[in-house]
């Protein structure tokens, strides 16, 4: 089950703006979510004196990089093989190009998209017994989403609209009038950030690094006071 939690958030230098016609709030609404969804790029590379001297090695890397992730519970659908990848690189000689090649640089992505977010992370972290094994393999982080995000933003709103009308009915509460209906609504971008961060960006943010996800939405709303 999801949690939500309401928070406040100050506006301009106070906790909220006052005129003699309303009140303008924010409020805001979050929910605790876990990645459902995962993609990890592993790239095997070699650098050799000839193209077909590297492409074997390459071919024997993405071989061994394959059952790597399919003996690690990781179904052979979910991989995907990039195309092979070769650069010329250009022999120097007191800082200057002599017309000769050096080496050829060799190499081809393995991506892998799944929803065993927790076999992706696995295999992530021990990815360099691979490199015991003498495979020349850089591994990009793995990047982990949520597939409901569409699902829960409606809510999210919902409640950071509740949460702006109760902070507005609790500013008023010592004063004449009450708080009548909204006049208007302005919604801020959704905050994806890793759990319990404070982080946020202007138009948005969605930390792709962590499982574990925050998601915050908020909305300033401009309440009429009834007298």
């Amino acid at each position: 089950a999801l949690a939500l939690f309401f928070g406040l958030l100050q506006v301009g230098n106070g906790i909220s703006q006052r005129n003699s016609d309303g009140i303008t709030v924010t409020g805001s609404a979050r929910v605790e979510a876990v990645a459902d969804k995962a993609s990890w790029t592993v790239t095997v590379q070699e650098i050799a004196a000839q193209p077909s001297e590297g492409i074997g090695r390459v071919n024997s890397g993405v071989d061994a990089v394959q059952k790597y992730l399919t003996s690690g519970g990781v179904s052979a659908d979910s991989v995907t093989l990039g195309g092979l990848n070769s650069f010329a690189n250009e022999e120097y000689q007191n800082g200057n190009p002599t017309g000769r090649i050096a080496s050829y640089r060799i190499y081809r992505d393995v991506t892998v998209r799944s929803t065993d977010v927790e076999a992706i992370d696995r295999l992530s972290k021990n990815i360099g017994t691979l490199i015991e094994e003498g495979f020349s393999v850089n591994s990009n982080p793995p990047a982990y989403y949520i597939s409901n995000l569409p699902e829960l933003r409606p809510k999210l709103l919902e409640n950071a609209m509740k949460d702006a009308r109760t902070r507005a009915e609790a500013i008023t509460k010592a004063s004449t009038g009450s708080v009548g209906a909204p006049k208007t609504v302005r919604s801020g971008p959704i905050q994806v950030t890793a759990r319990d961060s404070i982080n946020a960006e202007d138009f948005g943010a969605y930390d792709t690094t962590t499982i574990e996800k925050t998601v915050t939405a908020t909305v300033s709303v401009f309440f009429a006071i009834a007298k």
